[in-house]
């Protein structure tokens, strides 16, 4: 088996990811669009540079250990001691996110008029954020000491269980089942194994420690790999797809007192073969499909930027926070990414066959709203300093602290008989300050006061023309 020119191709292409990635870092442009622009580059539907072409089926086993890994280690970072400390107010704040975003994603699905399985999809693909981009903006950012960031990952995290069950639901639906007891026994089977794995991740996590006894890390990485890949293939036999079942692996190892060590270990092979998932989706992708879907998709980015700041408002409130966090919130939220590829991915296996304009709008949709996310929450406070008036506020204010520092050095040099003079020839109770400005008349204790007070009035005079346009 001769695979030199598809090594050569598959090595330009993640040289040319690379390069692309630099470039896309300087606006702060996350990989996920990157590595499925590259993937567009090499479709063999685009045939842009026929050099480079390359065949999907090349990397397919590669791009699932990816979407495999991807789950996997969402499941490890699930923090559980932050989730049920917290659970009703996650649960409010999530739940409240993600009941927004799902109803309005829903009614959109029906009005496109693609179908009852394909509106589902639709809605999960519109409803949920990607919690790898809000993570590493979060830290990126400098966000993560933020009033608002606790409660950004409370709707993370309350996302990540939401997926869990949302994605069991929906692989039944689109197995094709129509008669009422197979449906509810897949259901039902579903449910337990989700139910028992979050049972063992939770009381079991000491038990599970034990297989893990080596400070040999290749033996140590094979064995979480292989546990990752093993329950991926147990959930796909279980009807929950082999996402979910590396989900809940992660989630019950991240309960171990190992998990600090899987997690840097599994990071760069997450980081690389989920490169190959996305640039797998990318290659599956034709831009000549995309003018079918521009409407729906232009509806969809437009329905979730609407959605996210009204959500964005309304948990903030709910959390006591004020209108800057909610719109850090909405527009860190606004990211979408996996989770609404790894839905599209699984459209594509459903019986029958859903409708072929689900993997375009997914695609294309995905592509927008993983560029516009980004740029959105890097300016969200310029934003909301220009939507809520904070920053003729701050101006002003910086103005006055100016002033009145001015005003309390020249009250304390007066104290101290360093600056002022006072000049009583006239006989009057007054005693007069000469100072750099106008002669300031002030009397016994008043001093302070009347200094600090004439101070603050200049300084609003001072501000108002500052900020009139015709100063």
């Amino acid at each position: 088996m001769h695979l030199g020119g598809e090594l050569l191709t598959l090595g330009i292409l993640f040289v040319l990811a690379y390069g692309l990635g630099r470039l896309g870092k300087l606006i702060g442009l996350p990989a996920i669009p990157i590595y499925m622009l590259v993937g567009l580059v090499a479709s063999p539907h685009s045939n842009w540079f026929g050099l480079l072409n390359f065949e999907q089926h090349y990397v397919e086993l590669i791009a699932v250990f990816g979407l495999i890994l991807l789950l996997f280690n969402l499941g490890l970072e699930f923090d559980q001691d932050e989730f049920f400390g917290n659970v009703g107010k996650l649960l409010i704040s999530g739940g409240t996110y993600i009941l927004f975003n799902m109803a309005a994603g829903l009614a959109f699905g029906f009005m496109v008029g693609w179908g009852s399985r394909e509106a589902l999809v639709i809605a999960g693909i519109t409803a949920t954020s990607s919690s790898a981009i809000v993570t590493k903006l979060l830290i990126e950012l400098n966000r993560l000491a933020n009033r608002e960031t606790p409660m950004i990952l409370g709707v993370t995290v309350v996302e990540d269980i939401f997926i869990a069950i949302y994605l069991a639901i929906v692989s039944v639906v689109l197995s094709g089942e129509t008669a009422v007891w197979p449906v509810v026994g897949k259901l039902g089977i579903a449910f337990l194994f989700l139910i028992v794995m979050f049972t063992i991740a939770r009381w079991g996590g000491k038990y599970v420690s034990k297989l893990f006894r080596t400070k040999d890390d290749e033996l140590f990485t094979i064995l979480f790999f292989g546990l990752a890949v093993a329950f991926g293939g147990i959930g796909e036999l279980l009807g929950v797809t082999d996402a979910i079942g590396a989900f809940l692996i992660g989630l019950v190892l991240g309960a171990t007192k190992y998990r600090a060590r899987i997690e840097h270990l599994s990071l760069p092979m997450r980081d690389v073969f989920g490169a190959f998932f996305f640039l797998n989706f990318g290659l599956g992708l034709d831009t000549s499909t995309f003018g079918t879907v521009l409407l729906p998709v232009g509806g969809a980015i437009l329905m979730t930027l609407v959605l996210n700041i009204i959500a964005g408002q309304f948990v903030s409130w709910l959390n006591k926070l004020g209108p800057q966090a909610g719109i850090n919130t909405a527009f860190i939220l606004q990211n979408r990414g996996e989770f609404a590829l790894i839905l599209a991915t699984l459209s594509l296996a459903a019986t029958p066959a859903l409708d072929e304009r689900i993997t375009p709008f997914a695609g294309l949709y995905v592509l927008v709203m993983s560029i516009i996310g980004p740029i959105l929450a890097v300016n969200s406070e310029k934003i909301g300093s220009v939507v809520l008036g904070t920053k003729r506020k701050r101006v002003k204010q910086k103005e006055r602290d100016r002033m009145q520092a001015e005003a309390i050095a020249l009250v304390e040099a007066a104290e101290n008989d360093e600056f002022p003079e006072f000049d009583e020839a006239d006989g009057s109770e007054f005693g007069t300050v000469h100072g750099p400005d106008d002669d300031v008349l002030v009397h016994g204790d008043d001093t302070v006061e009347r200094l600090i007070q004439q101070a603050m009035e200049q300084s609003d005079e001072q501000s108002e023309r500052k900020l009139d346009p015709e100063y």
